[in-house]
């Protein structure tokens, strides 16, 4: 149950990760990001169709480039992270009562 949270959040920050390079580096491409990232070709093209069906970024001739919805994504992004974080805290166990012994 929880491996598959942990993969999830793994994918997560592959696709952040390679939305940042695109920010940063607009125009770029799937051999650059792979070399610059040390994922491989396929993982980093499975990111780049993920955030092209989220609207994020868009292919051109010269490679992704962000669209008119990356900023806005990125502005609430960090609030979202932390509401998500806010709930996992309230998940622990530990937190709510220590275990009977």
């Amino acid at each position: 149950m929880i491996d598959r949270l942990e993969k999830e959040v793994d994918m997560l920050e592959r696709h952040l990760q390679v939305l940042r390079m695109v920010i940063e580096n607009e125009p770029i491409g799937i051999v650059k990001m792979s070399n610059e990232t040390g994922y491989p070709h396929h993982k980093v093209r499975y990111s780049l169709r993920v955030l092209e069906e989220e609207t994020l970024i868009e292919p051109s001739s010269q490679g992704a480039i962000t669209t008119e919805d990356t900023e806005e994504f990125v502005g609430e992004l960090d609030s979202k992270i932390d509401h998500i974080i806010e709930k996992l805290e309230g998940m622990k166990i530990n937190e709510v009562a220590e275990i009977e012994g």
